[in-house]
Order: C-alpha cells, then structure tokens, then sequence
C-alpha cells in the first residue's frame, strides 16, 4: 500500500478542518437563540439531544441562564460573529494556498474586524460576570478570558507582520488565532464525545474535563500546520540556536519536576483529580513526542531553520508546567478559589501561555536576522520565503520573492 504523501496529508487535513468549521458556523449562529426567546430553533441544541440526550442538554440550558441574562445581546453578537468566522477561516487557508491574493486581504480584513467585533461581545460578557457566577466556575472563566486575550493579540501580531512585509510571519500569528477560535467547535465535539466515555458527568464535569487539554491540542496543531507550509531549510541571517542542547536540558528537568508536582497534586482529590489529570496528561505526551522526534529528525536532515523552531517550541511545552505551578497559588489567594479550583485554571492556561511565547521568540529570531536591505526596504530577501507563503499577507502590500 502507498504510503500518504505529505501533500496528502496537508489536503485531508485541510478538508476535516473545513467540514468542521462548516459544520459548527449554523450551532454557533443559532446556539443563544433560545436564550432571548424559548423555543427558537438551535440547531446545536437539536444535535447533542440526538447524539447524547434530551436532559442533558436541558440541564446544561439551565445552568447558563443565569450568567448569560446580564450579557445576552453581546453574548448573541459574539455567538454569530463566532460562526462567522469559522467561514471565514477557510476561506483564507485556501486564498492563500492558491495565491488569490487581493480575494485574501479584502477577505483578511473583514476577518481581522470580526475577530475585534466578537471577542468584544465576549470581553463583555467576562467583565460583568464573576469568575465564580460563570458557566462551569471559575476555572473556566479564566480559561475563557485568557483565550480572548490570546485570539485578539495574534490576530494583531498577524496584521502588523504583514504590513511589515514578513507573510511567513503573519502566516504563523493567524494560524494560531484560528486554532485558538477552534477550541470552540472541538469544545462542542467533546459535549458530544466525552459523555459516552465518562457516562454520568454534567456538562459542566466535561468542561472541567475539556480545559485541560483544549489549549495544548489547538497550539499544537497550529505549530504542525506552520510547519507543514513553510519548506525552508535555512533563514538568511539565522545561525545557531537560542534553545541549544543545555537549555533544553534545563526546560525538561524543570518541566519533568513541574509535572511531578502537579500529578501528585491532582492525585490528592481522587477520582475527580485522577481524571483530570489523565485528560491533561495524555495530550501533553502525544506533543511532547512529536516535537521532541521532528526536531531530531530535522536536525539529522540538516534543516536548520525547522529543528530551530522545533526546539523553541519544545522547550515552551517543557516550561508550561512550571507556568501551570507558579500560577496556581496566585489564582487561589487572588480569586479566593479552592485548591483544585486554581490548579486546574493554572494547568488549563498554561501550554496555550507558552506556545504563545513560543511563537513570539520566533518572530524575534527571524526578525533579528533582518538584513539591513530588508529591514530598510519592508521585503524579504528573494527566496527567504517558501513558495506556499509568499500570498499569506492580509494586509498591506507584500512583494513576493523568487521561488526557492
């Protein structure tokens, strides 16, 4: 049997991204009608009914009425605009692909403006609702609030490195942008999922459950799609490493010791920590892994820009539990919240806080290795970006380079 190129791969990824993003846009447009006026159609309602059952979802109607009622019209605004934009999202992935240029920034700035528009509605929401009066409580509010901030600051990130010229820049910020509005259709898949594998949890259990991981696995596919599109074996200017083999080394004894603390931690609260910590654990292997194995792989091949980005990326995911640690205990005396509370808001944060880092020093590392001519004139040099890049800007004029 053949064995699957990589183009493959990228074009059946991109259609199960599609066909998810496709899917949710109606659930997401629909999903808060029947809060403004019981009995309108949600057609995201009418699914889990089907696919789990009619009291769960009517328990789960209940328990978002009262944090919703004070923000119901922004809540609505950023519901729709949230559906919105996950039209809008592959509509880029493909304008991009096929180097439709202007189609691509006309279409980037309305997504840019409901990007801002949306999360406004939701930043509402969060300020006038109390960690502790929040759907699923306050871990959850935190999680929520923290993704706002992540969304609108690589959406930001994004604009400016394509006004700056640098797409294969601008390519990564909104990748990561998209992959942090994924969290909610994949938070709805696990609505779906989750209660067939733990049978007797709430909807609110399963959030609890979900948080833990939601962040990792969306980081980690934008970082896997980021470099699945650019092919470039070198950076011109780029030499060495800022996460040589020592550095490294320390990330994954600290992380390896963080981890330790938070198991131990978890294990103390049962049954309900057990499961937490397996939802947590398990996501985190499977990114360590893949990291840890493509940065060898590609430092073997002698593709140093990719084990570069590798390797910063690994040593981000190393340092995300001793984030997860360190802001625990703040959460706990700063919200007055419980202890399993405040460690699974830190844990919950943490790997989507560090692969935001991560991106940003990889920004400044290509930044950094700017050749004056570059930096003077707002363009790469020819051939410093790969051939799938070069039509990614969604704003500002980006002059491509001559094909590698």
């Amino acid at each position: 049997m053949r064995r699957p190129t990589n183009s493959a791969w990228r074009r059946a990824t991109m259609i199960a991204v599609t066909a998810v993003c496709l899917a949710y846009a109606p659930i997401a447009m629909t999903e808060l009608w029947p809060y403004a006026r019981p009995g309108a159609p949600a057609f995201g309602e009418w699914v889990m009914g089907r696919v789990v059952n009619p009291r769960y979802v009517t328990d789960a109607l209940a328990g978002r009425v009262a944090p919703y009622r004070h923000s119901l019209v922004p809540m609505i605004v950023h519901s729709v605009l949230g559906g919105a934009l996950m039209l809008l999202g592959p509509a880029q992935l493909l304008t991009a692909a096929r180097r439709r240029t202007r189609l691509h920034r006309a279409l980037g700035v309305v997504f840019a403006v409901t990007v801002y528009v949306s999360m406004a509605g939701a930043g509402i929401y969060l300020a006038r609702t109390a960690p502790e009066d929040a759907f699923s409580g306050p871990a959850f509010w935190i999680v929520l609030a923290t993704l706002l901030v992540g969304t609108v600051m690589s959406v930001t990130f994004g604009i400016l490195a394509a006004i700056g010229g640098l797409p294969d820049l601008h390519q990564r910020w909104m990748l990561l942008c998209y992959a942090f509005l994924l969290t909610a259709p994949l938070l709805r898949l696990e609505w779906g999922s989750l209660p067939r594998l733990l049978p007797g949890l709430t909807m609110e259990q399963i959030n609890q459950v979900a948080i833990m991981h939601l962040g990792s696995v969306v980081v980690f596919g934008a970082l896997i799609a980021s470099r699945a599109r650019d092919r470039r074996t070198t950076v011109e200017g780029v030499s060495g490493s800022w996460a040589p083999l020592p550095v490294l080394a320390v990330a994954q004894l600290a992380g390896a010791a963080a981890l330790l603390w938070i198991a131990r931690s978890y294990l103390d609260f049962g049954a309900t920590g057990r499961r937490l910590l397996w939802a947590y654990l398990l996501p985190y292997v499977v990114s360590y892994a893949v990291m840890a194995v493509n940065a060898r792989r590609a430092g073997r091949q002698g593709r140093d820009w990719a084990r570069e980005e590798w390797r910063l990326h690994l040593t981000a995911l190393c340092l995300a539990p001793v984030l997860s640690i360190g802001a625990a205990p703040v959460f706990q005396h700063a919200l007055g919240l419980d202890r399993l509370t405040a460690l699974s808001a830190g844990v919950a944060i943490g790997c989507g806080m560090l692969a935001f880092a991560a991106t940003t020093v990889v920004n400044l590392r290509v930044l950094s290795a700017r050749t004056p001519t570059a930096g003077a004139s707002g363009r790469l040099p020819a051939g410093s970006v790969s051939e799938d890049t070069r039509a990614v800007a969604a704003v500002g004029a980006v002059r491509r380079g001559t094909p590698r």
